[in-house]
């Protein structure tokens, strides 16, 4: 499957204020990465910058695959419960790439049943989603993104509020994902989890801190200089600029570790508040 993204001095924001910059980096096909770091780190700005939700303010992102390829998951508390569908209807919102090949509504319904046997909802075609735990209604967005078929999965903190065994069962799914050689990108914030099941890691406060191997990324110095770096951060400040090579690019941020950072701890540097750097 294609499913590469290659990210090239990428800064995303909101009415010219940046959220997450200087990114650089590639998301190779296949890679099973996870995204970490503080709260209000990027990471689900970054999720909505690869899908085309959030403004590129500068650099690019270049994808393998079509937009429409891209399967993305949001974090549950923005997607309304209350809404009447049933878990049918929910699951079938994820065949939408295949309307157009005019595929029977008789099989489109059989793909949905399966997506639901195979998150372990079977019997739940009807349920309002209004009904459903926690637990069953992720599960039942996981189904969604089967039907989608997808060469690349993003997902915005799919854990978050459900039960152990719910998260046991979709990680098995995201392992299963990934060895058909699906490209999976997860924001997380169980760092248990992260070094467990997800080969690499990129760590970010705003902007990367490190990005590589996950036993070389979740280092306690790599850790505690995201920690410094989101409690600095100015929410105000404008776009930083930076010089970039014949390329257009810069990959400091492609290797675990990196040391220098771009120079965000200087003082009064824009994204970086003065009294913290000082």
């Amino acid at each position: 499957m294609s499913g590469g993204i290659r990210i090239r001095g990428l800064t995303l924001g909101y009415d010219r204020h940046p959220a997450i910059h200087h990114l650089d980096g590639t998301i190779a096909p296949g890679d099973l990465l996870a995204l970490v770091g503080p709260n209000g780190a990027g990471k689900s700005t970054l999720l909505k910058g690869l899908v085309g939700e959030v403004q590129v303010l500068e650099g690019r992102i270049e994808r393998g695959a079509a937009a429409g390829a891209i399967a993305y998951l949001p974090q549950a508390a923005e997607i309304d419960r209350d809404f009447p569908l049933s878990v049918l209807d929910l699951v079938a919102m994820g065949l939408w790439r295949w309307l157009g090949a005019w595929r029977s509504l008789f099989r489109g319904r059989a793909e949905c049943e399966a997506a639901l046997a195979a998150v372990g909802l079977s019997g739940f075609e009807d349920r309002p989603i209004g009904t459903l735990s926690g637990g069953q209604f992720q599960r039942a967005l996981f189904a969604r993104l089967i039907v989608q078929d997808a060469p690349v999965i993003l997902l915005d903190e799919p854990f978050t509020g459900i039960d152990a065994r719910t998260v046991g069962d979709l990680l098995a799914l995201i392992r299963g994902w990934h060895g058909q050689g699906r490209t999976v990108v997860a924001a997380l914030h169980d760092l248990g989890q992260v070094r467990a099941h997800f080969s690499k890691t990129l760590l970010l406060a705003r902007e990367p801190i490190a990005w590589g191997p996950t036993a070389v990324v979740l280092t306690p110095p790599n850790l505690e200089r995201a920690r410094h770096l989101s409690e600095a951060w100015d929410e105000t400040a404008a776009i930083c600029r930076r010089d970039h090579d014949d390329h257009g690019h810069h990959d400091h941020a492609a290797h675990a570790g990196h040391g220098d950072h771009h120079g965000h701890d200087h003082p009064g540097h824009h994204g970086v508040k003065r009294e913290a750097a000082e």
